[in-house]
Formats: structure tokens, C-alpha cells, sequence
């Protein structure tokens, strides 16, 4: 645990968000030092909590790892000394990270053009589905929809398989770090103009955003790139392999490590082939290439490979499973894989903060809080008597773990 808060530190953020996309936001400003305060609603929270299927002590485990370093509140928007309680609290904040469906928040009175009104300063953070213009603005956000809306499910996969989603909830997790950045652009452009505003973004344009290259393409041609499995869309050989014991990936993305390659394998006479000479020849010939590959690299085991590939300075790795990654000495010398304590199921594990800084580093400081953790001392914090918070417990407008 880092002594030094973050580059962040003193940045008050209120998180009106659930699941993935806005608490990924949430995750990195509070990393890097912010003050998150995750608003959660009555009666059962976010609902990333009733993810039972895996469980830490009967914790959700993925709530555990989305919401670390967060205190939490729970209220019921729904009445009035609920949302008089939120209005309180975004008063005094710099930030509001929510991703509602658009409209939600505005019908309980606590959209952008009443909460701007309320604090001029605050920098309202929204994540959608499809953002807030356009035909398909009012539609709800899913991750596999907006992979497919994207055209990320069509370039994904084997060649000529079928439609095939990233393993991982891109859409969702790059939206929540495009947010981020977005917020981050909005407090330095305060700290000149002294105004909030609005920052937008959505599932479908982060997942928009990963078709760089193959937009780039279609672009020039006119013609719809296709799925290409591991390999390369414009170099080759650059692509997984498999070996006696598993599979490799190895990048000849250039001339000299095609030739070098060609040495390590055994098979220099590959740089004279005419099918194989440069590499518009090899993407002529790419799964020719790759068969030719193949039959040397299923010969030896995937440690022997990587260490005569990369001592010859070819770009080389594994195939990591999940549990192969987490143990990898590259990843624990990152510290991407860190010990969190949490007030019921004590020490477990969750990614580290993948940016590092100098001076003022980020840091894990807290395990995710229980439903309503922090509500007294925040209310407290706000002005609010005991008798007050009291009322308000047993009316049902908020609940204190």
C-alpha cells in the first residue's frame, strides 16, 4: 500500500453506478487516489452483488474486484429523504459517475439540468448505451450488443465461423475507461474555466473505437474486413502456434524477424521461397506459412520455443490461461495482482492499478464496502444529526451497514 494517495487525491466523486461500465470509472479515479463514494440502491444494491455463482465467503466476487477502494452509501432514490440525502452529497462533490439508462436520473430529479443548477462545478459523467443523441439514444447498453452493433463480433473468431464476442466485456470496460479519461479532460478544463459540464460516452463508441485498423481498411477498399482468428491483418507470420505441450504466439511482423524466425525453426531456405520472400508474399500465402510453422513448432515444448525465439529477438510469448497469467512474474513485478482486505471475507485478491506514476503512485487501500458501509459516517460528514440519520433508517430512505 502506497503512503502517497494518488495524483487524484482530494477529488470527490459520487458514483450512482452498477456493474461494470461506471464502476470500472469509479475503479480508476478511486485508484488513483479520488474519494469515491458509491451510491447503492435500496433494497439489494448493485446488482453485480447477486452474482452468487462465485463468491469469496459469500461475497460476490465480482463486486468484490469492481469496487475496492470505494465507501459505500445505500439509499432508496425513490423517496424523498433519499434523494435529498444524494442532492446533499453531489453539493459538495467535484464528480457524479452514473450510467442509468438515459432519462432514469431526469425522472427523479436528478438529472445533468438540475444537478448543474445545484453545483456549477460538478463534472456529471454518463454512460450509456448508445450516448445521448442519436435514433438509438433511449435503448438500454449491453456489452454482447454493443460487440455486435460495433462490428467487433463480425471480425472476431475463426475465418468463415460463426459470429464469435470478445472473451472479455470490452464494450463495458473501455467505456468506463474512456470515461475516466473524460473526466480527468473535464477537471483540467475546470481548473481553467471554473465551470462543469457533462461528459458523454457509451458502450457502443468504445466498442467502436477497437475497429481502428479494420475501419482503416474498409475505409481504403470499400470492403468488409473478415474475421482472421489469431493471425495478423497486414503482417505475417503473426500469429499463435502450436507446440508439443500448448501453443505460442510469435510476431514476424518485419522482414528481419521473418528471417530470423526461419533460423530459429530450422528452416532458413523459407526466405528464398517465392511464396514466403516478403510479405505481401506471405499474406498471399498466409495459411501456407502457418502450416509450414506449425509442422516445426508442434515438435518442441513452448518453453524451449520461447527461449530460442527470444534470445534471438524475435517477439515471442505464451498462451496464458487466467490462473497461468496471475502467476507470472512480469505481472507480480507490475504488482497487477494485489491483496485487498475486506470487513467480511478478509484477505482476498484483485487486479493492481495498471498505471504507474513517479511521484505520486495510485494505490489499493480498501476492500470493496459492504451494502451501506459507510453510510452514517458520510451522512455525518454532511451535516446530518443522529436523530436525522435515524428518521431516515426507518423510513427506508437509506440503510447503514
Amino acid at each position: 500500500m502506497s503512503a502517497i494517495a494518488g495524483p487524484l487525491q482530494g477529488l470527490k466523486v459520487v458514483e450512482l453506478a452498477q456493474i461494470m461500465a461506471g464502476p470500472t470509472c469509479g475503479l480508476m479515479l478511486a485508484d488513483l487516489g479520488a474519494d469515491v463514494i458509491k451510491v447503492e440502491k435500496l433494497p439489494d444494491g448493485d446488482d453485480s452483488r447477486s452474482y452468487r455463482q462465485h463468491t469469496i465467503d459469500g461475497e460476490s466476487a465480482p463486486f468484490l474486484v469492481m469496487n475496492r477502494n470505494k465507501r459505500g452509501i445505500a439509499v432508496n432514490l425513490k423517496l424523498e429523504g433519499g434523494r435529498a440525502a444524494v442532492e446533499r452529497l453531489v453539493a459538495n462533490a467535484d464528480v457524479l459517475i452514473e450510467n442509468y439508462r438515459p432519462g432514469t436520473l431526469e425522472k427523479l430529479g436528478l438529472g445533468y439540468a438540475v444537478l448543474r443548477q445545484l453545483n456549477p462545478r460538478l463534472i456529471y459523467c454518463a454512460i450509456s448505451g448508445y450516448g445521448r443523441t442519436g435514433p438509438y439514444a433511449d435503448r438500454g447498453g449491453f456489452d454482447l450488443i454493443a460487440q455486435g452493433v460495433s462490428g467487433l463480433m463480425s471480425v472476431t473468431g475463426q475465418p468463415g465461423g460463426e459470429p464469435m464476442k470478445a472473451g472479455t466485456p470490452v464494450s463495458d470496460i473501455n467505456a468506463g475507461i474512456l470515461a475516466a479519461l473524460g473526466v480527468v479532460s473535464a477537471v483540467v478544463n475546470r481548473n481553467v474555466t471554473g465551470r462543469g459540464q457533462m461528459v458523454d460516452t457509451s458502450l457502443m463508441e468504445a466498442a467502436v473505437q477497437q475497429t481502428y485498423w479494420q475501419s482503416a481498411l474498409y475505409f481504403a477498399t470499400g470492403a468488409n474486413p473478415q474475421p482472421t482468428g489469431s493471425s495478423h491483418l497486414l503482417a505475417a507470420p503473426y500469429q499463435a502456434f502450436p507446440t508439443r505441450d500448448g501453443w505460442i504466439n510469435i510476431g514476424g511482423a518485419n522482414q528481419a524477424n521473418w528471417e530470423r524466425i526461419a533460423a530459429v525453426i530450422g528452416s532458413p531456405e523459407l526466405v528464398d521461397d517465392p511464396r514466403f520472400k516478403t510479405n505481401a508474399d506471405r499474406m498471399a500465402h498466409k495459411r501456407e506459412l502457418a502450416d509450414v510453422i506449425a509442422a516445426r513448432t508442434i515438435t518442441r515444448d513452448s518453453a524451449v520455443w520461447i527461449a530460442d525465439l527470444d534470445a534471438a529477438g524475435v517477439p515471442v510469448g505464451p498462451i496464458n490461461k487466467i490462473g497461468d497469467m496471475l502467476a507470472d512474474p512480469q505481472v507480480a513485478a507490475r504488482a497487477m495482482v494485489v491483496e485487498v482486505d475486506h470487513p467480511k471475507a478478509g484477505k482476498t485478491r484483485a487486479l493492481g492499478l495498471p498505471i504507474k506514476f513517479s511521484e505520486t503512485p495510485g494505490s489499493v487501500r480498501t476492500g470493496a464496502p459492504r451494502l451501506g458501509q459507510h453510510t452514517r459516517e458520510v451522512l455525518l460528514a454532511l451535516g446530518y444529526g443522529e436523530a436525522e440519520i435515524e428518521d431516515l433508517v426507518r423510513s427506508g430512505a437509506v440503510a447503514c451497514g
